[in-house]
Parts: structure tokens; C-alpha cells; sequence
């Protein structure tokens, strides 16, 4: 379920210059903000919780996982050389398992690795907070990567009704409206930070643990599937 000339491909196309800045941007800005709110206010841990929430993970995981998961298979599809990979006797959910496993790999590299990092200049890991954005981060940008690729399989205006979703419904309602909250894959990752932190941390969902990673999983696995699905189809058409 995974072939590396596929997979060197698409690392190739995601990690072009002008995607490799917009990845770039966000973590560096992350740990730029980190280290002047350091200066400023020393080790506080009610920042920290505050700055990794509210930026990292209700902003900047989704904003990076638009761009890998769509950037993984999205622009094949709309130039049309998806063609191309289609005819190689390869199966479809190997192409889709491929290009979601290195989307994956490079939204946790740009945003779970960075918000480690950041933790640790906020407050030093006080009450594990720096590591539970991290696992957090890491496992949002699973289904964030499942979702946008399936995203980009079904909709020549993936990025943009992805940076709809990340910036209106993640970032906003999902921090804000009640209601909404229990529907946000940042809300699921939550539960695991929450569980993951210390105690004094501070950090609450909106959902339990069991349920996070059960919505989690449906997300990416139902994302995954789709996905193949769609691909498959587009295979079909082209053939007829």
C-alpha cells in the first residue's frame, strides 16, 4: 500500500520552492511570536496554553494541512497529468495511501514539530503543556491531511473551500461557537492534549477522549476511502 517513486513525486511537487515558503511562514512565524512573548512575559503557562491553542492548533495545523493534502494529488488532477499516474499498474488506494502517508509526514514536520518547539520556549514543558499541543498537532494533521486530500480528489476549488474550512470553521467557530466545537477536528485532538497535560495545564474539549479518537479515525479512514474511491472512478471515466 505504498510505492516510492509515488511518494518521491509528491514530496517533490509539495516541497517546491513556493510551497516550501508558504509551509515555511507559519511554524517561523510560531517560533518567532514564541520567543518575543517569552522575553516579554517570561515562562507562563496560561499564555502558552493560549498561544498553542489559539495560533498552532486552530490555525496553523489546518492552514498546512490545506496545503499538503490538496497539494498532494489536487493540481495532478486539475493540469490533467494525473492521467499519467492512472496508467501506471499501480492500484488506486496505493496511489491514495502514498500521497496521504507523505501529506501527513510533512503537515506534522511543519506543525507538530514546530509546536513542540515553541512550547518549550513559552514555558520549558511546564506541565507537559509543550508536548500536548505537540501530540495533538500530530494527530489532527492525520485526518487534516485524510480530509484535504480527499478534498482535492472531488473539487477544483480544493484549496480554496479548505482554507474556508481552516480559517471559518476550525479557526473560528470551532474555537468559539458551542455548538460547533463537538464537530471540529481540532476539538477531537484536544481531548488528547487535555489527557496528555498536566493536570494545571488548563487545557479542555469539548468531547471525551474515547469519542475524539473514534471521530478522528472515522475522519481519516472515511477520508482515506473516499478518496480511493473518487480515483477510481476518475480511472473509469477515462477509460469509457
Amino acid at each position: 500500500m505504498f510505492d516510492p517513486t509515488v511518494a518521491r513525486l509528491t514530496y517533490r511537487a509539495l516541497l517546491g520552492k513556493r510551497r516550501a515558503l508558504i509551509l515555511c511562514a507559519l511554524p517561523l512565524l510560531l517560533l518567532v511570536v514564541a520567543v518575543a512573548v517569552r522575553g516579554l512575559v517570561g515562562a507562563d503557562d496560561a499564555v502558552t496554553t493560549e498561544l498553542l491553542g489559539g495560533f498552532a492548533l486552530a490555525t496553523m495545523v489546518p492552514l498546512i494541512g490545506v496545503i499538503a493534502g490538496t497539494g498532494a494529488i489536487g493540481p495532478e488532477i486539475d493540469d490533467g497529468s494525473v492521467v499519467y499516474l492512472l496508467a501506471k499498474p499501480l492500484k488506486r488506494p496505493t496511489i491514495i495511501v502514498t500521497k496521504l502517508i507523505v501529506a501527513i509526514g510533512i503537515t506534522v514536520a511543519f506543525s507538530a514539530v514546530p509546536t513542540l518547539i515553541a512550547g518549550f520556549v513559552l514555558n520549558g514543558n511546564s506541565q507537559q503543556i509543550a508536548v500536548a499541543y505537540a501530540v495533538a498537532a500530530a494527530v489532527a494533521s492525520i485526518a487534516y491531511s485524510a480530509l484535504f486530500l480527499l478534498l482535492g480528489t472531488v473539487s477544483r476549488h480544493a484549496v480554496v473551500l479548505g482554507l474556508v474550512y481552516a480559517l471559518i470553521w476550525e479557526a473560528l467557530f470551532g474555537s468559539l461557537v458551542p455548538g460547533a466545537r463537538t464537530l471540529s477536528v481540532q476539538q477531537w485532538a484536544l481531548s488528547l492534549a487535555e489527557k496528555t497535560a498536566g493536570s494545571g495545564a488548563q487545557i479542555t474539549s469539548e468531547v471525551g477522549l474515547p469519542t475524539g479518537l473514534v471521530l478522528l479515525a472515522v475522519v481519516t479512514l472515511g477520508g482515506t476511502w473516499l478518496a480511493a474511491q473518487k480515483l477510481r472512478s476518475l480511472t473509469l471515466a477515462g477509460e469509457e
